[in-house]
């Protein structure tokens, strides 16, 4: 074999490189990143196509924008291409990337165009983004477009300098968990003669849009932006590869948001100051008793807001408390924040407020060592906000019979005793006291403020008609009386206002208790419940009992496919839907992405149930889903599921934990029996082999006519010896009594005293040995190598024709050496390849219990055994040495 062909081949060393490298499932995403539609990005997208597909990578067109762009068009011709999937919607059809079926086909590289995009009513996702999420998860390389206006953070300053609203947008974390982003760019010029020329838009649709989006300054702006975007991203990636030093770890960041439309605004402002200064930051709602009765309308925007920061990156965090300043100023000193962004309103303050000090002035008087940033109020109001202390009428003063009735025996009964105190001759101020208690009463135990105020009004006629002279008339101008009026009316309306705000307090402070009270004593039984069904049981009694629906809980059996435990709500018939091959689908999504999916979500909202992971270190350990046959969770009841999910991935995790240990401890058990029934099989059976072996070496030596005879029995009882010392040395190897002795060594050297002494056990066969560095020099006990290359090269023997040779090669890597057995027979079963090395399997296969010393003793010295069949016949046994 000449020394061009004992060179490392190159392929070879890259997939070295690759198996020493960490393996990535996950597939890689590339972004083409432009200012402004018809800078080149799809065009950009598709030449790069070209050249993959020209250099062998299976490369798919998933879907490009049937653009009226001829020049970009054209580049599709040549490229494999899917077909769309087409959803009919509103007597159109309308065309839509076909994910399933990329999935199903599963190239390398797909090309999916406009990332932002929203996809039709009956696609499984709501967003394309979310497509692409689910090519990655599944391995596939992406390639894919998005303008500047389309990155969420962003959206509001885009809003600013053009006047037009953008709702398509991206996630940041999309964008910057990218590992390719290429900035696309032309000169504004350039791009308005494209336009002028039609080449993007047709020329009447192309001419609005001019003089309104695409204006000159507009273009200048928006490329400085994406330009800074694409610089922030460069130095966000810089500073992570060069380590803490170079990011600003003492800056920790802060936004305020609540239920206005216009906290949208602050929470993008603190996602860019956040990328600026790449640091932390946390999105904190203070609820209060006003806002706990806040409308669905509200609370939807809310949930709104919460979720946009998550998708920014911000961890949000719910407090609570009657004092919004208060409580999020010491949340801010507990956890060291150093910015906090907050909004202000530009509405004019009502004469009631006109003395109450400023919020921001009052948060910048508790913290005075936190800068403050305030953003004023963008002044758009496409749902009318009511701020916290607002009175909702609505809610407020509910209208209810039973109240009324409450009302009105509270007020006779406060008449018939103040007109008992008038006749006892007892003072008027009494009376008066018996009113106000009236109302404190009424306020008490009725709903809302309508009552007490009504009793207040009530019982201020009756006391001037039954205790003021003239008695029985209403005479409220009498000399005196009006001052003591008013403020009799006064005192009523403030205590029943008081006693309802009270009321309230002590309701949603019984309710936060009884809910705190609740994970308590989840956590407790939980620490005490073993067993993986026990837990799923008492998970689902606890969701069954908590919400009133239908709860299932899914977890992954041995063979890969989702298995539930359904627990029915008394009301509900149909909750066996929950365990339905379309719910299961919808469970395997998500164990498969991660995240939470079903009704009210964005992903496969058809379905009958809502469906989140419950998730520990980055694995999921199961799904749980909760029946929507009432309709869809609520936000308040979403985020204590989230609560209960959290505690209950703790138990499961510590499940598992156990389970693994008591199957380690289960297996070192069997281990340890096993290695003593070998011990002791090949203790007996040394003596009487070795007995048989001296005779049938006799028999040969005085030329017997049983020569030949004898010549079989030596040589069967040879290989029965070998055995037996295989053996010893394997259970010598497991326990760590058979120390290494490792030394430098050279490797040719080691291989070519192994293939010597094979040359003496069979004379008839070839052994040879190739090395491209015969100096080669590698740390190892030497004995134990040989034994391992004799196994080897033994195995070769019996599994090859006689008249073909066995080669051992000798090839250095980057940082190991591989030594390879190759035999010219029939090779190794596929089926068999990944069991090779087993020792339980080797009764069935090629090695014997030889391959299994092997690969202890090869794992003893920090190497790695591998075999593969070899192109021109034959298998290929090796095993690596670290350098």
């Amino acid at each position: 074999m000449s020394e061009d062909e004992l060179r490392p081949d190159p392929d070879a060393l890259l997939e070295q490189v690759s198996t020493e490298e960490p393996k990535q499932n996950k597939g890689k995403l590339k972004i083409f990143f432009g200012y402004c539609a018809g800078v080149g990005k799809t065009y950009a997208m598709l030449q790069e196509a070209h050249d993959l597909l020209d250099s062998g990578v299976d490369v798919v067109v998933g879907y490009i924008e049937p653009h009226t762009r001829a020049e970009t068009m054209r580049l599709v011709e040549g490229l494999p291409i899917l077909p769309v999937k087409e959803i009919p919607y509103k007597n159109i059809i309308l065309r839509e990337f076909d994910l399933d079926a990329a999935l199903k086909r599963h190239p390398q590289v797909i090309l999916v165009d406009e990332l932002a995009h929203s996809n039709a009513v009956g696609v499984r996702n709501k967003k394309r983004y979310q497509d692409v999420e689910e090519l990655l998860n599944a391995g596939i390389d992406v390639y894919t477009t998005v303008n500047v206006q389309h990155i969420e953070s962003l959206n509001d300053v885009i809003q600013e300098i053009t006047n037009v609203s953008v709702r398509e947008t991206v996630p940041d974390s999309i964008f910057d968990d990218a590992q390719k982003v290429e900035l696309i760019d032309i000169e504004p010029e350039e791009l308005l003669k494209r336009f002028q020329s039609g080449k993007i838009y047709r020329p009447d649709r192309a001419a609005t849009a001019m003089h309104h989006f695409f204006t000159r300054q507009n273009l200048d702006t928006l490329r400085e932006i994406s330009m800074r975007r694409t610089a922030d991203r460069i130095y966000r990636d810089s500073a992570a590869k060069n380590g803490p030093a170079a990011r600003t770890g003492s800056t920790k960041l802060l936004v305020l948001i609540g239920m206005s439309p216009s906290s949208a605004k602050n929470i993008r402002v603190a996602a860019r100051m956040a990328e600026s200064f790449h640091a932390p930051w946390t999105a904190v709602f203070v609820e209060t008793p006003e806002t706990e009765n806040a409308s669905l309308e509200e609370k939807k925007i809310l949930r709104d807001h919460m979720t946009l920061a998550e998708q920014l990156g911000a961890q949000v965090v719910t407090l609570y408390g009657e004092d919004v300043v208060l409580v999020a100023a010491r949340y801010a000193q507990l956890n060291g924040i150093t910015n906090i962004v907050i909004g202000k309103s530009r509405r004019k303050r009502g004469i009631l407020h006109c003395f109450e000090e400023d919020f921001e002035d009052r948060l910048i008087g508790e913290l005075s060592d936190v800068e403050v940033h305030i953003i004023p109020d963008a002044g758009r109001r496409e749902i009318p906000y009511k701020k916290p202390g607002h009175v909702d009428v609505k809610n407020s003063f509910p209208f209810s019979v039973a109240d009324l009735l409450k009302t009105l025996l509270v007020l006779a009964g406060a008449t018939v005793v103040s007109i008992l105190l008038r006749g006892a001759d007892i003072g008027a101020q009494n009376s008066a006291i018996v009113y106000i208690l009236s109302v404190v009463l009424i306020s008490r135990f009725t709903t809302g403020y309508l009552y007490g105020i009504l009793a207040s009004v009530i019982g201020l006629i009756g006391f001037n008609i039954i205790d003021t002279y003239p008695y029985f008339t209403f005479d409220f101008m009498k000399t005196g009386y009006p001052i003591t009026f008013v403020i009799m009316l006064c005192l009523a309306v403030i205590t029943s206002a008081l006693t309802v705000r009270i009321k309230k307090q002590v309701q949603n402070s019984a309710a936060r208790e009884q809910r705190t009270q609740i994970l308590y004593e989840i956590n407790k039984k939980l620490l005490s419940t073993r067993g993986l069904r026990n837990i799923v049981n008492l998970v689902n009694g606890y969701i069954v009992k908590l919400f009133g629906r239908s709860a299932v809980f899914y977890t992954m059996d041995k063979d890969g496919q989702p298995g539930g435990v359904l627990l029915e709500a008394e009301d509900e018939r149909s909750a066996e839907t929950l365990l339905s091959e379309e719910e299961k689908a919808v469970v395997q999504w998500v164990f498969l992405n991660r995240k939470r999916a079903g009704c009210g979500t964005d992903t496969l909202q058809g379905a009958y149930g809502f469906y989140t992971p419950v998730m520990s270190q980055g694995s999921v350990l199961g799904v749980l889903g909760v029946s929507c046959e009432k309709g869809a969770l609520s936000p308040d009841s979403r985020a204590f599921l989230r609560m209960i999910i959290s505690q209950v991935a703790m138990a499961l995790e510590r499940q598992r934990l156990s389970d693994e240990q008591r199957q380690v401890s289960v297996d070192s058990e069997k281990e340890k029996m096993r290695n003593n029934l070998l011990r002791a099989i090949s203790h007996d059976l040394r003596q009487p082999l070795t007995e048989i072996h001296k005779a049938s070496e006799t028999l040969v030596r005085e030329d017997r006519t049983d020569a030949k005879l004898a010549g079989y029995i030596e040589k069967e009882s040879a290989w029965l010896m070998r055995m037996v010392e295989n053996l010893l040395s394997v259970t010598r190897l497991r326990e760590g009594s058979l120390p290494l002795k490792k030394v430098p060594e050279r490797v040719k050297a080691v291989a070519e005293e192994a293939a010597a002494r094979m040359k003496n056990r069979y004379p008839d066969r070839i052994f040879s040995v190739y090395a491209a560095d015969p100096s080669l020099l590698v740390f190892m006990d030497a004995t134990l190598i040989e034994q391992v290359l004799m196994n080897l090269m033994e195995n070769a023997v019996q599994h090859s024709p006689a008249d073909t040779a066995v080669d051992i090669r000798i090839q250095k890597r980057i940082r190991t050496v591989l030594i390879e057995v190759c035999d010219h027979g029939s090779g190794i079963a596929k089926e068999k390849v990944a069991h090779l090395f087993d020792a339980d399997a080797t009764a069935a296969l090629n090695g014997g219990i030889g391959l299994s010393l092997c690969k202890s003793i090869v794992n003893a010295h920090g190497g790695e055994m591998r075999a593969k069949n070899n192109k021109d016949g034959g298998a290929v046994i090796g095993f690596t040495l670290p350098l």
